[in-house]
């Protein structure tokens, strides 16, 4: 790109940019130009930058050069036209777009018909011949310009309107005459005059100058940051602004807008696909306000122009290699092609369009890795609908973006937000969602609206988010203002439960049960994913699951306590288990060997206790390596402070102080009480727990270390083969491991002895603390493998407690724009990433074959994921349910890194 970039200049023709020039241009810019460039009908034009954007942005000014150039540039494009902007006569009407690097749907501004004044209006009609279309245009402009440049209330011009169609009784715009709209032009620059305190501007170089700087200005917009925040868009890119000169596609029978995919974008199928609208332009559509036509009729209403529109969609599919999404303008007649981009889909279309295009031979397997992520699988995981449930169907719609959605009619997005914030699970009902609905439609579990079609605003934002979407439920009448929807002589008020299949469009009154996704029923091994499958969606899944296995590098364990977990987590492609947490099964009935542990007042009474518990530890682990078998088990020795296996402190002291009152107070009773207040920390998970456990309380960690040696050795003596990894947690120095190993070395060497086994077990740590991170060299000499537990470790690093904080000020935080997401959620590659880069450096520097891995959440996290490929651990540990997108996270950074360094 930078070869291409001239740092002075912020304006580029159509001709000069392509569409790798997304930085500079966006990408709505960057498309325009190379459609250009392949020859395509795209009306002439040029783009501002987003450099332009982002001075405008710092400075409130737009920089000093870009008048002189827009003013070069639209000289030229006038001189190409042979009329002038704003010309009375004959006017050069234009479009001014936002455009962004990053698809943003809705989000920021667009302006239509700029250049229309009172003086050019009857100059349009006399060149097109049809005044009806003229005036159209013209209140088009000011309802367009008023809203978005001016900032007056868009309602006020819907009333005004709804009141024209009333009084001429017709229900769509398209039935009000000349003279209908004549009047309502007046009507909207009183409108204008009344809130914008101007009149609305007859100068056309100030429309467009005003409307590129509102559009500069719509990038910071509240509904532009809570997507951009939603969909992790880096918030300094800034926006293009892209000026084209204007088609017509409301210029009668013969004319229309529309919009189309190469494939379906909510099922991947192959076909014609996408909305048309005649005698319309393309707000109307996306807009959903009038319902649209499908593609397909198009070939009957104006067949040259859908032959050329198929051949234009092949070129643009097999150049892009790649789901188009198409925005075209039919001009009497004549096809033009008004945007393109990489079209947002359905999870499940994702996955079956990378496997489609590999058989077709336009990508590789490392690129179809790309098309997909673990966001998707994720989402393809969630349940669905039961078919053999017992339903009341209300209405049907068009499946917009699938999922099953159950939750309370709403008819607002205050409403669902202020729901959803008490824990109530939302369905919110639109006629048709616009962007100011942004904070609705996330809060809801679903979206249904009555207008609309899958190219409408709420089915484009639905998908983006992988939100369950139906749209174009034509049989339901929504009333907002009465906050209830009627539907064949049934109403359903705000509150009544109501169900959305965004897979089928179906929506059912009440609770629709749910039962397992054929996904997880495939990675379940109950569904068979071969080349005679049935299911196409499971089919593609597993061969984009072979792809990753084949391509990663890093291997995928899981964290689990217990046999039943750890065959889930094979079952779902796990390689070992990277975190046993043995204070789990010292839960339940075990807890009260545990409190004898604790209330050991004598050394006998001690080793009875741990002698107990020696034979229950030892059946736990023997389960866990035999079905493991063959994997490692990476087990990690008691962490949590003791005060966790007694009771509650204030529980203890109420039923001590009633057994006083009463004078039958249990001696037992009074012995935990005071173990309670002796074990009592003001902040427990900084005290005596972890590694300081086996240091202060003789015999736990050997008792542990024990019990994990003689399963090993059972197992093997059975013909198995074991492969524990005895892992010490929260080590902050050396010394501590030092010990501790010895102590283990000294056990295990006794259980090889009397069972007559070698056992290769490894001793390692976990790195969950600052001061281990900055110490890994030394720690490394006694240290086998390390396993990164970036739970604790963004806890202390960051100085939280996760318990607290996430309820407390992080949504603050988000908001702020502090954090781009939870750093408990998302690896913080600055701060605890730097600390898991420097010590898996100073760990291998002392020891090459040091094993490294992670075990906190973060390890199923996608984003982690690759960030824990690029420093080089070995492998990453997750719950059983997050293995699948681990695994393919995996590979897709292998095919990523892969791609880097051809390039």
């Amino acid at each position: 790109m930078s070869e291409n970039k001239d740092p002075q200049k912020f304006v580029y023709d159509f001709t000069e940019g392509n569409k790798d020039l997304k930085d500079l241009l966006g990408g709505k810019g960057a498309n325009l130009a190379e459609m250009t460039n392949l020859g395509l009908p795209v009306p002439p034009g040029f783009t501002i930058t987003t450099e332009a954007c982002k001075v405008y942005l710092d400075s409130g000014e737009a920089p000093t050069a870009l008048r002189d150039e827009v003013s070069a540039h639209l000289a030229a494009l006038e001189e190409r036209m042979g009329k002038r902007l704003g010309q009375a006569d004959d006017p050069l009407l234009v479009s001014v777009r936002s455009g962004a690097k990053f698809s943003m749907p809705g989000m920021m501004d667009t302006v239509l018909n700029i250049g229309l004044s009172d003086a050019s209006v009857a100059g349009l009609a006399t060149q097109s011949g049809d005044e009806r279309f003229a005036w159209d245009s013209y209140r088009r402009l000011i309802q367009m310009f008023g809203k978005t440049v001016l900032g007056v209330d868009g309602d006020l011009f819907e009333e005004a309107l709804e009141a024209a169609k009333s009084a001429k009784k017709v229900s769509v715009d398209t039935d009000l005459a000349a003279a209908d709209l004549q009047k309502l032009v007046k009507r909207f620059k009183k409108i204008v005059e009344a809130e914008a305190g101007r009149a609305f501007p007859q100068d056309a170089r100030e429309q467009m100058d005003l409307a590129i700087n509102a559009v500069f200005d719509s990038w910071n917009t509240d509904r532009a940051k809570l997507y951009r925040r939603q969909e992790r868009i880096p918030g300094d890119l800034g926006t293009a602004v892209n000026v084209c000169s204007m088609v017509f596609g409301n210029l009668g029978p013969d004319s229309g807008t529309g919009v189309a995919f190469t494939r379906d974008p909510a099922s991947g199928h192959q076909g014609v696909y996408g909305d048309y609208l005649q005698n319309a332009q393309g707000e109307d559509v996306v807009a959903g306000i009038r319902n649209t036509v499908p593609l397909a009729e198009l070939e009957s209403i104006d067949k040259k122009s859908y032959d050329q529109l198929m051949q234009i969609m092949r070129t643009l599919e097999t150049h892009y290699k790649d789901l188009c999404d198409i925005e075209f303008t039919i001009e009497r007649g004549q096809l033009w092609m008004l945007q393109t981009r990489v079209g947002k889909r359905t999870a499940g279309a994702a996955f079956r369009i990378a496997t489609q295009l590999v058989d077709q031979g336009l990508i590789d397997e490392a690129e179809a890795l790309q098309r997909v992520n673990g966001a998707q699988l994720a989402q393809l995981m969630f349940p669905r609908f039961d078919d053999d449930a017992v339903t009341e169907l209300l209405g049907r719609g068009i499946a917009a973006s699938p999922g099953a959605a159950v939750g309370k009619a709403v008819f607002d997005s205050y409403t669902a937000i202020k729901w959803s914030r008490s824990g109530e699970k939302v369905i919110l009902i639109r006629r048709e969602t616009n962007p100011d609905d942004l904070e609705g439609m996330i809060a809801a579990e679903g979206i249904l609206t009555s207008r609309g079609g899958k190219t409408s605003h709420a089915a484009v934002v639905a998908r983006g988010m992988g939100k369950t979407c139906v749209c174009g439920a034509e049989d339901l009448e929504v009333d907002t203002k009465r906050r209830r929807m009627t539907v064949g002589g049934r109403v359903i008020e705000e509150g009544d439960l109501v169900s959305i299949d965004g897979s089928t469009g179906k929506v059912y009154l009440g609770e629709v049960p749910v039962v397992p996704s054929p996904v997880v029923e495939y990675f379940e091994g109950r569904m068979h994913a071969g080349a005679d499958d049935a299911d196409e969606l499971v089919a593609a899944v597993h061969r984009i699951m072979a792809y990753a296995d084949r391509m990663r590098r890093l291997r995928v364990r899981a964290n689990a306590d217990n046999a039943e977990d750890a065959l889930r987590a094979r079952r779902f492609g796990a390689q070992g288990i990277g975190l046993c947490r043995t204070e789990h099964m010292f839960l339940g009935e075990r807890r009260e060997m545990v409190e004898k542990l604790i209330l050991a007042d004598t050394d006998d009474e001690r080793e009875n206790a741990l002698a107990a518990l020696l034979p229950l530890q030892k059946a736990d682990f023997i389960e866990l390596f035999e079905s493991m078998d063959g994997l490692p088990v990476t087990v990690r020795l008691l962490d949590p402070p003791l005060h966790e296996f007694l009771p509650d402190i204030t529980e203890l002291s109420v039923r001590v102080a009633l057994a006083e009152s009463r004078k039958d107070a249990n001696e037992n009773d009074l012995r935990l009480l005071q173990a309670v207040h002796k074990l009592h920390e003001q902040n427990p998970m900084l005290g005596l727990r972890g590694v300081r456990l086996g240091l202060v309380i003789p015999g736990l960690f050997a008792m542990q270390v024990r019990a994990i040696a003689e399963a090993a050795a059972q197992r093997k003596n059975a013909k198995g083969d074991p492969r524990p990894e005895i892992m010490i947690p929260l080590v902050g120095t050396v010394q501590e491991l030092e010990i501790v190993r010895e102590e283990a070395d000294r056990v295990i060497a006794e259980v090889q002895a009397a069972t007559g086994t070698n056992l290769k077990l490894t001793i390692g740590t976990m790195i969950e603390l600052p001061r281990a991170a900055l110490t890994a060299g030394q720690i490394a000499e006694a240290a086998q493998f390390f396993s990164f537990g970036t739970n604790d470790l963004t806890q202390t690093v960051w100085g939280f407690s996760r318990d607290d904080v996430e309820a407390s000020f992080f949504t603050a935080y988000l908001e702020k724009g502090i954090f781009g997401v939870s750093p408990f959620e998302t690896i913080d590659k600055d701060g605890v990433g730097a600390l898991v880069r420097s010590a898996a450096e100073a760990g291998r520097a002392t020891r090459p074959d040091l094993k490294l891995g992670v075990c906190g959440e973060h390890g199923g996290d996608p984003e982690s994921v690759h960030f824990f490929h690029e420093v080089g651990l070995d492998y990453v540990s997750c719950s059983p349910f997050r293995i699948p997108v681990a695994r393919l996270e995996a590979g897709r950074a292998a095919a990523q890194s892969r791609g880097s360094d051809s390039r």
